[in-house]
């Protein structure tokens, strides 16, 4: 392991296990943050078990089998011996990590609360118990007839399944007819999600007016710091709900930025989270006041979209989470202030992508900083609300937000993607 920048010592300070998918966007960045702070990491990886064996000093998990998984982590801790603390970079391996550290003796979460972080109906009847303003709401089993509930339900609403995430299966309905349509849509993605409808459920809920932000920040002993606050400047009404556009600092007044921070912490205590990273989605309405926790995730910001947080003296993100996980000194910790943004670039149809013109303009774009296309060539893409990723990130570093909202729009708009449309081949007849 080479020198740290800032002069430590270059021996190991211990080992962070991250719980994660193999697929994950995260790693490269971590990888860099511990090497930055003399820690090591190793990683408990969703992996087949029939390719265990290709993972070296990693553990290879079924994050399907949460106390398989659980057991198989602790025993790789206990024989690493160095292991300061296990972090999940992803949703589903949440409880897995936090599972581990319970037994570990390790900083962690109450497992309860890593499901209620993930569960939508769960987070919900927690909020509720909690006294924290949520939307109006209902859950029904997944293979139910919608006609049957349709004139039963609060109209605009949204249906939701309760554990897809990335906005995946959500969508509006203003109608019995939308709704019926749009809950038996719900159902097919469950189905084809591995979920069968007559295991599962789907929430129904009240759509509520407003705009959204994301906030980053860090936990301990249940206090919330809050990292960033973005603004979404695109507005998520439906009917289907892909978020595109993140830009900080947020444009909002300071006493609203300070009620946001104080809500999400409200949430946090009321679903049971009390260390560690968390990244929250709220609704605000600008004529009543209400701000509405939509989500509330026992995680950091997904994709590659934390790369435009910059905590002075080249902290990222990442290295803040490690140093707080592995219970280190954690500045500088002042965020800078000037504009910064991230697009996901939506996936405008479903098929397969042929190619991608128009970079190297998009990238000449006065403030733009980088531009990661993700999807790969020549292979199949889905759109929301049936798909779950991008076609990748645009970033952006301005003055303002303003500055880097404007910079974001003008890459995009000179981009274009070639998507070519997924013939369905059958067997000739003989």
């Amino acid at each position: 392991m080479q020198p740290p920048p800032d002069g430590l010592a270059s021996i190991s300070r211990g080992t962070v296990l991250l719980v994660m998918s193999s697929a994950s966007y995260r790693t490269a960045a971590f990888l860099e943050a511990a090497r930055s702070v003399g820690l090591d990491v190793s990683c408990a990886l969703d992996t087949p078990e029939s390719l265990s064996s290709n993972i070296e000093d990693n553990v290879a998990v079924d994050f399907s089998d949460i106390d398989g998984a659980t057991q198989r982590i602790v025993t790789f801790a206990r024989e690493r011996a160095d292991v300061r603390a296990i972090l999940a970079i992803d949703d589903r391996g949440a409880v897995i990590a936090a599972k581990a550290s319970a037994q570990l003796g390790l900083p962690h979460n109450d497992p309860d609360s890593a499901i209620a972080a993930r569960d939508k109906l769960v987070m919900r009847n927690r909020l509720r118990a909690a006294g924290v303003q949520v939307p109006e709401y209902q859950s029904y089993p997944a293979d139910i007839d919608p006609s049957s509930i349709a004139n039963h339900v609060s109209y605009p609403s949204v249906v939701k399944p309760l554990l897809l995430s990335g906005s995946r299966g959500v969508i509006r309905a203003d109608t019995p007819d939308e709704f019926i349509a749009a809950f038996e849509r719900t159902r097919s993605i469950l189905d084809a999600s591995g979920m069968p409808p007559d295991e599962n459920e789907v929430l129904v809920e009240r759509f509520v007016e407003g705009f959204e932000v994301a906030l980053e920040g860090l936990l301990t002993d249940g206090r919330l710091e809050t990292l960033a606050l973005f603004d979404k400047p695109d507005p998520l009404d439906g009917p289907f709900f892909e978020e595109t556009i993140y830009v900080m600092p947020s444009r909002l007044p300071d006493d609203v930025q300070a009620a946001i921070s104080s809500r999400a912490e409200e949430a946090a205590d009321a679903i049971g989270l009390r260390h560690g990273p968390v990244h929250a989605e709220l609704r605000v309405n600008r004529a009543t006041g209400d701000i509405w926790t939509i989500e509330l995730a026992g995680r950091s910001i997904g994709g590659l979209c934390s790369s435009i947080l910059d905590f002075g003296a080249g902290m990222t993100l990442e290295e803040l989470i490690l140093r707080h996980a592995a219970g280190m000194r954690a500045t500088p910790r002042q965020r800078n202030e000037a504009g910064a943004g991230v697009m996901m670039i939506p996936i405008p149809r479903s098929g397969m992508l042929r190619g991608v013109t128009g970079l190297t303009e998009a990238a000449g774009v006065q403030g733009i900083t980088g531009i990661e296309i993700t999807a790969p060539l020549n292979q199949p893409i889905v759109a929301l609300p049936e798909g779950s990723s991008y076609l990748g990130f645009i970033f952006a570093r301005s003055d303002s937000a303003e500055g880097a909202e404007r910079a974001l729009r003008r890459a995009h708009s000179l981009l274009s993607f070639e998507i070519a449309p997924i013939l369905a081949l059958r067997p000739a007849d003989r």
